[in-house]
């Protein structure tokens, strides 16, 4: 199945029943008075997070979507039907934005949890209603309301606790293979993962993580090449990154120049993301000779300055990992306690995200923006006449 993650929808929640205008006939019963009944209430549009369900292919299908309307009331005071709510199911990690407003109606982030996104119409009112004493004969009624109308752009983000980042082809779908039970697509040409992978990482019993490996980044990826950095928005939920790289790339290139390449669009991308904690993963040590593996690999974390974790591992051969896996779970389970323990750590973990989600909708929209600027110059260039060039033709008279 096709990986979508991003749908534009239009949910249309039902109108309500107007009421009634009745008034009681019955032989033998003169002035039996009014008995008009109330309409029924439109019907409400949920969203729901189901967890068989990992992409909006459906909605790029369907894109709108009407709850059932309230019927009407009638005579002897009976209420008319509430029209049916309608429940949508989504993906678990989706958001869902107001295009309209811009805001942010919710977030779904696990199993069964509902969102009503467009609230159903009030019902009507009956002339039963509007009886009294002074009034016996009432012709007063109401309509029923209608229901809300609004546009969504649903965006989903997978959930996992580690993102992998990496040029192609630096391992991160033999890693995620290796350490889990997923199966990415595994092969020796770049751009092998087109879409984000998830593995479940059993360290021991009662002890894993989830872990996303997204398709490579390389260099202008913020200028839409390779496969551009939408799915950069991936690893805004993660709370650690995985910066896998490649100690002996096939093609010679320095993996020191591929690490400031990557850090160069994640920085472009959102600068809260960048500055979450990476850890720096060399991979493919078994590609470099024994003796001299440990003198390589120094010398790239020397030349890079860099001051973080560092792990050497094979992805292939399973060398190094895990440590790797069990250092990465220790540090979870140490920072989910001290979020349990301190609320202002929690607190800030949650702007932190907020602020990432802000950063990287707005990236993409700019992106998307100047995708449709380009397109629209294109198709203006190909209606332009180099008249320099122009050859005349005159038909001269038989």
């Amino acid at each position: 199945m096709k990986f979508v993650d991003e749908a534009t929808i239009i949910v249309e929640a039902g109108k309500g029943g107007h009421g009634c205008l009745s008034f009681r006939r019955e032989k033998y019963v003169p002035k039996g008075g009014p008995d008009g009944g109330d309409g029924g209430d439109g019907g409400s549009v949920y969203l729901e997070a189901d967890e068989g369900l990992n992409t909006l292919i459906d909605y790029r299908f369907q894109r709108k979507h009407k709850a059932q309307n309230g019927e009407p009331g009638s005579g002897r005071n009976c209420t008319g039907t509430k029209g049916e709510d309608l429940v949508l199911p989504v993906p678990v990690g989706t958001t869902v934005v107001d295009m309209d407003t811009h805001e942010i109606l919710g977030d779904l982030t696990h199993a069964g949890q509902r969102l009503k996104v467009a609230q159903g119409g009030f019902h009507g009112l009956g002339n039963t209603r509007f009886k009294s004493s002074i009034n016996r004969a009432p012709r007063q009624t109401t309509k029923g309301s209608e229901g809300e109308l609004r546009n969504l752009r649903l965006e989903l983000k997978v959930l996992a606790d580690v993102g992998l980042l990496g040029m192609p082809n630096a391992g991160k779908s033999t890693f995620i293979r290796s350490v889990s039970a997923a199966r990415p697509k595994v092969a020796d040409y770049p751009f092998t993962t087109l879409v984000p992978n998830l593995g479940v990482v059993s360290v021991q019993a009662h002890q894993s993580f989830v872990i996303a490996d997204i398709p490579g980044l390389i260099e202008g990826a913020a200028e839409g090449a390779g496969l551009g950095i939408r799915f950069l928005k991936h690893l805004v939920r993660t709370r650690l990154l995985l910066h896998l790289v490649d100690v002996a790339p096939y093609d010679g290139s320095s993996p020191v120049e591929s690490v400031r390449a990557i850090e160069h669009e994640l920085e472009k991308f959102s600068e809260t993301l960048a500055d979450r904690d990476r850890w720096l993963v060399l991979n493919k040590v078994d590609m470099v000779a024994e003796e001299d593996r440990d003198a390589h690999c120094q010398a790239i974390v020397d030349e890079l300055g860099w001051e973080g974790p560092v792990f050497w591992i094979s992805a292939l051969s399973g060398e190094g990992t895990k440590p790797l896996v069990q250092a990465v779970m220790r540090w979870i389970e140490e920072q989910a306690e001290e979020e349990a323990q301190n609320p202002e750590v929690a607190e800030r973990e949650a702007e932190r995200r907020r602020q990432m989600d802000e950063e990287a909708r707005a990236r993409i929209e700019a992106d998307r923006q100047a995708r449709r600027a380009a397109r629209q110059d294109d198709e203006s260039d190909d209606d332009d006449d180099d008249d320099d060039y122009d050859v005349e033709v005159v038909y001269a008279p038989e």
